[in-house]
């Protein structure tokens, strides 16, 4: 392993940064869903985010959940985000693991979680850079509520979401209900999360995590959800 991966790996969502996950994942096994949505605008700690206050936009209806399927690739042209999904478990620490340092421009979705488009929270990850360069999530705090996201599933159909909220949580005020837990009950919902605010060398990670919360306003070529 060369010097410039070794530290390009502590420098990539390690330690805290993605520690975070652990407590919210936690909390969320124990159907912790209630609780509002945040503020609009991120609260804490990501540069390229604060000070810029969000619009206030008229956002469309939600669409009905749908049966979801496994997905392959994830688009927010806004950001210019285009980039293939890789299925993820957990890690030894019980913390959500992300794509392979090799793979800095790979998302990773929390395949035990629900599907994108399903009723429920879909959870995607991605590295925000690497010790040389941004990475998959690098602009990601500087999403809008208002802007699209796209998800295409292994099965070729194609769920869109509509963003709704964007924050950064510092480490010690990192909201587990709120990045996890379902905004609305019943709702097709989607998460964003990479890491934010400043890098803290000594803990090596960065001392916050860019939450943006999306939901299902659109869906091609799959089937909608069963009714009883």
């Amino acid at each position: 392993m060369s010097a410039d991966h070794a530290s390009g790996r502590g420098r990539m969502l390690t330690g805290i940064a993605w520690a975070v996950l652990l407590l919210g994942l936690w909390l969320w096994g124990r159907e912790i869903t209630d609780g509002p949505g945040g503020s609009a605008a991120p609260t804490t700690g990501d540069v390229a985010a604060v000070g810029r206050p969000l619009l206030q936009v008229e956002l469309p209806d939600a669409h009905d959940p749908v049966a979801g399927a496994r997905p392959r690739r994830v688009e927010v042209p806004s950001l210019g985000v285009a980039a293939p999904v890789s299925p993820r478990g957990l890690d030894s620490f019980g913390a959500v693991d992300p794509p392979p340092y090799e793979q800095p421009r790979t998302v990773g979705w929390y395949r035990d979680g629900a599907r994108p488009g399903a009723s429920g929270v879909a959870l995607l990850v991605g590295h925000v850079d690497t010790r040389s360069k941004p990475a998959v999530f690098y602009g990601l705090s500087s999403a809008r509520p208002g802007e699209q996201i796209r998800i295409t599933g292994a099965d070729g159909s194609v769920t869109e979401f509509t963003i709704d909220d964007v924050q950064v949580f510092s480490r010690d005020k990192f909201d587990a209900k709120k990045v996890y837990g379902p905004r609305v009950a019943g709702r097709a919902e989607l998460r964003l999360i990479t890491c934010g605010g400043t890098y803290d060398h000594e803990a090596r990670a960065y001392t916050a995590n860019v939450v943006v919360s999306a939901y299902l306003t659109g869906a091609t070529g799959s089937p909608p959800t069963a009714r009883s």
